[in-house]
């Protein structure tokens, strides 16, 4: 090997050594730093990255209105409602002027109870869609639990008599909207009924007292055998010897709601008795009879939509999600749909023969 001349125009003997060629590294004490002493005492957690646009909005609104509400100042006014869960009482907030409807429920809870209704509340202030009703907040004033709700001042669909089918269209998608955003999220309402659909002035339909009532069936009505609620529940919820005993609460809330819509069109209560008759005949109607179906004057997608809510059978019956798909949804009511669903029939239940 040739040895290393120095650059030219360099002095040789001011050129530096050649490296070592020991295996000692060479140390720079000049450039050594200490490594600073970490204080255990003053550690924090490092910040969570920061939400995105919707999240922050959503939580700085609710924020805020966490901050606003105060029961204090919130003005009861007159009564706009009431039933097993309660009374509904129409509430002013006096800083803002903003008006909610304030529900209290009455009774003496034990500890159990009442922390159950308080976590079920919290799951509910997380519900956000515009198809179901907002709640805001709960209180606990004077052993009474009060539930801060959204106002709709249309008030409830309950005695309507809606025969256009396009309207009535327009009214099921709304419902199937909330209920298959609450489904989603593992909600069952248990308790689809006309009372339960609250209007506004917008002609927004939105679904009230959903989860609360759940609990409400099981603290405060014992035998959860009242009219009301009854008329309207599936015959395997009301006959546990049926669908071998087992309860889809899923499929509980379509049958609810073909009956409510049947009702809407038909101006009355669709079975054969009155929804105001004894427990044993409304039981006999809906566990035994045959179940009702749409006139002979409905569209054949009405009355197709109302056997694909109303089959016996609860597996039989389409999910919130695919009746939105249904031609009578999709159409607009009545005649041809506006986009073909290609499928939609090897997924549907035939229709049944309608009696002459």
């Amino acid at each position: 090997m040739r040895p290393m001349q120095p650059p030219p125009g360099t002095n040789p003997a001011v050129v530096a050594p050649p490296p070592r060629r020991d295996n000692q590294r060479r140390r720079r004490h000049d450039l050594t730093l200490p490594l600073p002493q970490r204080d255990t005492s003053l550690a924090v957690p490092l910040p969570l990255p920061p939400p995105g646009p919707s999240s922050a909005q959503s939580s700085s609104a609710h924020s805020a209105a966490q901050q606003l509400i105060n029961f204090s100042e919130l003005e009861r006014s007159n009564r706009i409602g009431s039933g097993t869960g309660g009374t509904v009482y129409k509430a002013i907030h006096r800083p803002t002027g903003r008006v909610y409807a304030l529900k209290v429920i009455y009774g003496n809870h034990d500890d159990a109870v009442r922390n159950q209704i308080c976590r079920e509340i919290e799951i509910l202030r997380d519900v956000d869609n515009p198809n179901v009703v907002k709640c805001h907040d709960m209180f606990d004033h004077n052993g009474e639990i009060q539930v801060l709700l959204e106002y709709m001042d249309g008030g409830s669909l309950e005695g309507q008599h809606i025969g256009n089918e396009k309207a009535l269209s327009d009214l099921a998608r709304q419902i199937l909207s909330g209920l298959a955003y609450l489904h989603r999220r593992k909600i069952v309402h248990r308790d689809i009924k006309p009372s339960n659909l609250l209007i506004n002035a917008r002609n927004q339909v939105k679904i009230a007292d959903f989860g609360v009532s759940r609990i409400l069936a099981q603290t405060m009505d014992p035998c959860n055998s009242s009219v009301g609620t009854i008329a309207y529940m599936s015959p395997e919820r009301i006959n546990t010897d049926l669908n071998h005993g087992q309860y889809d609460g899923y499929a509980g809330d379509i049958w609810s709601l073909g009956v409510s819509i049947l009702e809407f069109y038909m101006g009355r209560f669709p079975f054969s008795v009155a929804r105001g008759g004894d427990w044993a005949s409304l039981m006999w109607a809906i566990c035994m009879s045959h179940p009702p179906e749409a006139p002979h004057s409905a569209s054949r997608e009405f009355r197709h939509f109302i056997a694909c809510c109303l089959q016996r059978e609860p597996s039989k019956r389409l999910s919130a999600a695919q009746l939105l798909q249904h031609p009578f949804i999709s159409g607009n009511g009545g005649g041809q749909p506006q986009q073909p669903h290609q499928n939609l029939h090897h997924l549907l239940p035939p229709p049944r023969p309608l009696s002459s």
